[in-house]
């Protein structure tokens, strides 16, 4: 993508912010963040940046691409209130989308999630049945179900993406997501401080860890090519949590043993296994994931074993 103008909501987040900095290198870049998730100190100089929410009007959707980002982005806030994440998911979705067609815009780019798949050891498809087992989910669902809606009675290019499990560290723009962040980071920080990462259950649970930058040239190829429809993005590749911290271990030099707790999150909505197809994305835009689990870990240990 080059000499656009694209707006990336929710882009002072850990997602936005690493898709609007490495978009601001060639392109006019605005990014919106009320600031909940996110924080402006995220981003380079040469993005616009305003603290304003999805759910506002006159948003500056006048542009070529919409990277539509921001949500409540966790089981538990849609627990705390329902109502909230309904309103910032899925209203804050419409709202977003609505002012870009009126503005002429019709290219979408949205986040849409893995955890629809339920538990899944083998690869998951787009195609097959999925499910909504928590607030979160639903939003979601119904996010793709509106963006099915644009494209067909409008002709918008909307591209909903299911990530898998983004990582990046916190070296990075993830730090601020604190209990939020992928469990790779805190895993790593814990570890990296002699403290013992805390996993729920057994350990055995397994991800699709898949890197921030392979998610962003992933947004990126789905504005280009101007898709239409769900897609996965993930690595076709599951670890389990004790392997994650046995392979942090030795990239610190360090030996943390665990530390095994009940999970509080209760075992109907629990997803314990993740694994994409990523298929789909291949063939329509030739997507590959570039980073590859060791050399992942070795970026988010970079930080604690630099001299």
């Amino acid at each position: 993508m080059q000499d656009q103008r694209v707006l990336v909501t929710g882009g002072a987040g850990f997602i936005g912010s690493n898709l609007a900095n490495h978009l601001a290198t060639d392109n006019d870049v605005i990014v919106i963040d009320d600031c909940y998730l996110g924080t402006p100190e995220n981003l380079v100089d040469d993005v616009e940046f305003a603290e304003r929410s999805v759910l506002e009007d006159d948003l500056p959707t006048d542009v070529d691409a919409v990277f539509h980002l921001a949500a409540l982005s966790s089981y538990a806030m849609h627990e705390d209130d329902p109502r909230k994440g309904a309103r910032v998911n899925v209203e804050g979705f419409v709202n977003v989308v609505e002012q870009a067609r009126q503005d002429g815009c019709d290219t979408v780019v949205y986040a849409s999630t893995s955890s629809i798949y339920g538990n899944r050891t083998e690869p998951s498809p787009e195609s097959m049945d999925v499910e909504a087992h928590t607030g979160y989910e639903a939003s979601k669902l119904a996010r793709e179900r509106y963006g099915e809606y644009f494209a067909n009675h409008y002709g918008m290019a909307m591209a909903g993406l299911r990530f898998f499990s983004v990582y990046q560290g916190y070296d990075g723009a993830e730090e601020h997501k604190g209990e939020y962040a992928n469990v790779i980071a805190q895993f790593a920080d814990d570890i990296a401080n002699g403290e013992s990462p805390t996993l729920y259950g057994d350990g055995t649970q397994t991800r699709d860890f898949t890197h921030v930058s392979d998610i962003v040239r992933g947004l990126e190829l789905a504005a280009d090519h101007e898709l239409a429809g769900v897609y996965n993005l993930g690595t076709g590749e599951a670890y389990d949590f004790d392997t994650v911290v046995e392979l942090l271990n030795e990239e610190l030099g360090t030996d943390v043993e665990p530390e095994y707790v009940e999970n509080p999150i209760p075992e109907s909505v629990y997803v314990h296994d993740t694994c994409a197809d990523a298929s789909k994305i291949r063939e329509e835009t030739g997507w590959e994931p570039q980073i590859d689990f060791e050399e992942g870990i070795r970026r988010v240990c970079a930080q604690y074993t630099a001299d």
